[in-house]
């Protein structure tokens, strides 16, 4: 496998709708089939974002989802997919290894898809699953800065852009995952930070950096005003967790759960069809980050994420315990953040190379 990605066409997805419903049987699956008067099924597309928000799944992956599906389909003939099985996921997904030369990961993503809709849409047994090979994604180690390159990357930030990349390497925070933090998740007394839904829908506890604590509270000032004019607007609602929002949609309004990280400018909301604001967008940071990688002379290839891996192999360079490590990397398996051990290269230490004796 490359490494390089395939990323699915998310516009595409998001606005296609297969024409066919579960219950009806054809030969052939239209994408592009306008919606007309006649009562039909709701098309299959539309099942399968349904069941994807019945089950509390997100957005993103509602859209990757639907897209690999659509993919699916379209390499296929546009058959129904209640008219395939093994070998024709078997089919699509070697097509996209050998033809497209996507990541095991993103192979991987594809296949998760299309068992979610023979599983949970079409309600379909799988007698066929252990047929579908899983494809192996190769072990690399992670893209770690030094402590002078990230000093060097933090100094051609300013901004919000400077404080989100800061919080990301002083808490070891996903970019998401601090986007989407909420004032009331910030313990300033205790210096700590609640991230809430991480990966694997999991909470847990990460530090909060001495440094960055008066820079916060001055962003939530601007938060706050930003909120206290989307009120007096008539406005100001954020999106809540599921049960949260059935229980007490009110919460929507509170000051607690709003983002940290608002937006500018309102939007809407694609699935509610709600105009509020949302946080600040993913691609704006990562942008942000890879400019100021660039204007500091940093050749690796710097993301956000790569200040994650950063803060875990800087905390094991201090002597930080590998548990204590995996705890605010909120790893489920140790062996996760064994990784960062290699980055450390110990078993060099104290070797000198033959080459140096010359």
């Amino acid at each position: 496998m490359g490494s390089r990605r395939v990323q699915p066409e998310l516009a595409l997805a998001a606005g296609v709708g297969i024409g066919v419903g579960v219950g009806a049987r054809a030969s052939s699956v239209d994408p592009e089939q306008p919606a007309d008067s006649t009562p039909r099924a709701p098309r299959l597309l539309d099942q399968v974002r349904e069941a994807l928000r019945l089950r509390h799944y997100s957005l993103r992956t509602e859209q990757v989802y639907a897209d690999w599906i659509r993919r699916f389909i379209l390499f296929h003939g546009k058959r129904h997919p209640l008219e395939m099985g093994a070998a024709e996921v078997e089919a699509f997904l070697t097509h996209l290894a050998t033809e497209r030369d996507v990541a095991a990961s993103t192979q991987n993503q594809a296949k998760s898809a299309l068992l979610f809709l023979y599983g949970q849409v079409l309600q379909q047994g799988l007698p066929w699953l252990g047929e579908v090979v899983t494809a192996r994604a190769p072990r690399r180690l992670p893209v770690v800065l030094t402590p002078r390159e990230v000093s060097a990357l933090l100094q051609q930030l300013n901004g919000v852009s400077w404080l989100v990349a800061s919080l990301l390497y002083g808490t070891g925070m996903r970019v998401l995952e601090g986007l989407r933090l909420r004032v009331k998740d910030i313990e300033f007394e205790r210096r700590e930070i609640v991230v809430r839904e991480g990966k694997g829908n999991k909470d847990r506890v990460t530090v909060l950096p001495e440094n960055l604590m008066g820079p916060l509270r001055e962003q939530l000032v601007i938060a706050q005003r930003l909120h206290q004019q989307d009120l007096r607007e008539g406005y100001g609602a954020v999106l809540l967790p599921h049960a949260l929002a059935l229980k007490n949609p009110q919460a929507a309004l509170s000051w607690g759960w709003q983002w940290a990280f608002p937006s500018p400018s309102r939007s809407t909301d694609p699935r509610s069809g709600e105009l509020r604001r949302h946080h600040l967008l993913e691609q704006t940071i990562q942008k942000q980050v890879s400019l100021a990688a660039r204007r500091a002379g940093i050749e690796k290839p710097c993301t956000p994420h790569v200040l994650r891996h950063s803060f875990a192999t800087h905390l094991l360079q201090a002597g930080y315990d590998i548990r204590t490590v995996q705890e605010l990397l909120g790893h489920s398996n140790v062996k996760t953040t064994m990784i960062y051990t290699h980055v450390l290269n110990r078993g060099g230490r104290g070797v000198r190379s033959p080459l140096d004796q010359i």
